[in-house]
């Protein structure tokens, strides 16, 4: 098994010490559950013929419409 290091600011490492938790498990299960995720979304999107660009312009217009209904 690989080993990497991880920083937190100083105040979250304090209030981690509060707790009993094996906090690299805890590192470890976000990590897999991102991995999972990531690949999910390659997986759904490999076919897709959305370019970015695409994307860019609707997102665009979703946060233009969201804009009127909240004015």
């Amino acid at each position: 098994m690989a080993n990497m290091t991880l920083s937190v600011p100083d105040a979250l490492q304090k209030k981690m010490k509060k707790y009993p938790v094996k906090w690299s498990e805890v590192a470890r299960k976000a990590f897999e559950r991102q991995v999972w995720v990531l690949e999910h979304m390659d997986e759904l999107f490999s076919e897709s013929t959305l370019t970015e660009e695409d994307a860019e312009r609707i997102g665009h217009k979703l946060k233009a419409e969201i804009r009127k209904r909240f004015k």
